[in-house]
């Protein structure tokens, strides 16, 4: 099932959530632990819905 974007939540760019995602591992030198690996998790719920939103925002584009 593809993740949904929440109405109220404005959705943030998939590329900047991705920076994000790839900052933590840096500063946590690729090891993930506690609020570390919180954190990333919910980046990373973050960022799927941020895709899927910008694929159903090009697949109306394509469909007009």
């Amino acid at each position: 099932m593809i993740p949904t974007p929440p109405a109220s939540d404005p959705v943030r760019p998939a590329e900047v959530v991705n920076e994000e995602i790839r900052a933590l591992v840096v500063r946590a030198g690729g090891w993930l632990y506690g609020s570390s690996r919180d954190r990333y998790e919910v980046l990373v719920a973050e960022w799927m819905v941020a895709v899927a939103a910008e694929r159903l925002r090009e697949d109306i584009v394509k469909a007009a």
